[in-house]
């Protein structure tokens, strides 16, 4: 899965460089002989969001991570943020999972559905049918191309008005959104959520409080955490320059399923703990890049 990896190293190059707390909450584990280096830490999953327009949406990037042996799981529905996301188990448990959202943009006013297709309409056929899914250097250029126009910063602002989602994609296109430290394997002290959380805040890392500081899924068994977005100084089409909302990290605790409990620690692996994901808790998770979180750094 040589490709695989040169993809996925690709996307956290970038990302680590667009959001300093990856490597301020990485270098503090290794100060702390927690782990060793960044490729200790197992990410739990990355997340992209995308527009839900022809060409495309989930329906086009899944292909990416379909063609490497990635299978499609649950969906899930957000009807008061107008999103619908779905998620993706890896080949192996090597890899992360894939969490893929998209904007409903059809539900949205018809001001707001002209501005965003007057970019999107830009993409005339689903640009990942071009790609040669075999070269990792194809891909990692498409991950971080302009799909579209820059944006202006009125059309920036008008969507914000009506959805922050749509605002975050019109700018950042498929950066990743977020990767995610799974905290359960960490050593004893720090292999709870509350425990490392707590360890975060001493580092001066600010945590979303959206839904709470902990979002906990209804059987109790799904723990998740964030940030609040990295601010990024944007240049938009009219040459103007303001700071807005970037990427985040994320922390998740999955906890042993009741059948499993038993276990000897030691022989405890990824699929003894609870899967997949909890709209609620995903719910909240999203507005680690609205303003009510990003404006509590300033």
């Amino acid at each position: 899965m040589k490709v695989l990896d040169e993809v996925l190293k690709g996307l956290m190059d970038r990302y680590k460089d667009r959001v300093p707390d990856v490597s301020k909450i990485t270098n503090a584990l290794i100060t702390n002989h927690l782990i060793e280096n960044q490729e200790d830490i197992e990410n739990d999953h990355i997340a992209f969001r995308t527009m839900g327009v022809p060409n495309l949406g989930i329906a086009s990037f899944e292909k990416i991570f379909l063609h490497f042996g990635y299978t499609a799981e649950d969906t899930y529905l957000f009807e008061k943020k107008k999103l619908n996301a779905r998620w993706y188990k890896p080949p192996t448990n090597k890899y992360p999972r894939i969490f893929l959202s998209e904007l409903n943009v059809s539900s949205f006013s018809e001001n707001i559905q002209n501005i965003i297709k007057s970019y999107t309409n830009e993409v005339t056929s689903d640009p990942v049918d071009a790609l040669n899914l075999n070269n990792s250097k194809e891909i990692d250029a498409y991950l971080h191309a302009a799909l579209w126009r820059v944006p202006t910063w009125e059309d920036y602002c008008t969507l914000k008005e009506e959805s922050e989602y749509a605002a975050w994609v019109i700018y950042n296109r498929y950066y990743l959104n977020h990767y995610t430290i799974t905290v359960d394997g960490l050593p004893e002290g720090y292999n709870s959520l509350v425990q490392f959380n707590t360890f975060v805040n001493s580092i001066g890392v600010e945590l979303s409080d959206a839904g709470g500081f902990i979002k906990t899924s209804s059987d109790g068994l799904l723990l998740q955490s964030s940030t609040i977005s990295q601010v990024c100084e944007a240049t938009f089409s009219d040459g103007d320059k303001h700071s807005i909302a970037g990427s985040y990290v994320e922390f998740a605790e999955r906890k042993i399923l009741p059948e499993f409990k038993n276990l000897p620690k030691k022989e405890i692996k990824r699929e003894h703990r609870r899967e997949g994901f909890e709209a609620s808790n995903a719910d909240k998770i999203f507005e680690s890049t609205f303003s009510s979180q990003v404006d509590r750094k300033k």
